[in-house]
């Protein structure tokens, strides 16, 4: 899917995400329009998906960071549930999952307190059954893709 010179171009863009075309194709020893060919290509096909800021919900005053199963009503199925959870702004993600539950979503909130007004706002979410919380206490290994990419172009 991607060789090496499309890793080593996700990893520049990872490290300095504000680089532009013209930097990169002079730090990659790589002509302006390979480059840019390459970066069309790679948003073509979904390997890269943005280009936008990375937010710490932390840094905004969310300092509780939960993941919660969803038991959901099997009637509807999992589109609804994910359509009405999305317009839950805590709500960070949301998967369709295997196991003792349905779904799995990413929560963030302002305190623990605050952790329960969003389940609750959860919970009124029509189709969802049950809930059940975990609260991360650390992330020492954050969200990441580079090593994946890495991987992948070798």
């Amino acid at each position: 899917m991607i060789d090496q010179l499309d890793a080593r171009l996700i990893a520049l863009l990872e490290e300095e995400p504000r680089i532009g075309v013209l930097e990169c194709s002079r730090r990659l020893n790589a002509a302006r329009g390979t480059i840019q060919a390459r970066l069309d290509r790679l948003a073509a096909k979904g390997v890269i998906t943005g280009h936008g800021p990375q937010i710490d919900p932390a840094a905004l005053g969310f300092d509780v960071t939960a993941f919660v199963t969803l038991q959901i009503r099997q009637v509807s199925g999992h589109v609804p549930v994910a359509d009405r959870l999305a317009l839950v702004p805590e709500v960070l993600e949301v998967h369709t999952i295997t196991g003792g539950g349905d779904m799995l979503c990413r929560v963030v909130a302002r305190s623990n307190a605050d952790l329960q007004r969003v389940i609750d706002l959860i919970v009124d979410v029509e189709g969802v059954v049950r809930t059940s919380s975990v609260i991360a206490l650390d992330t020492p290994v954050p969200y990441r893709t580079l090593p994946l990419v890495k991987a992948a172009g070798t």
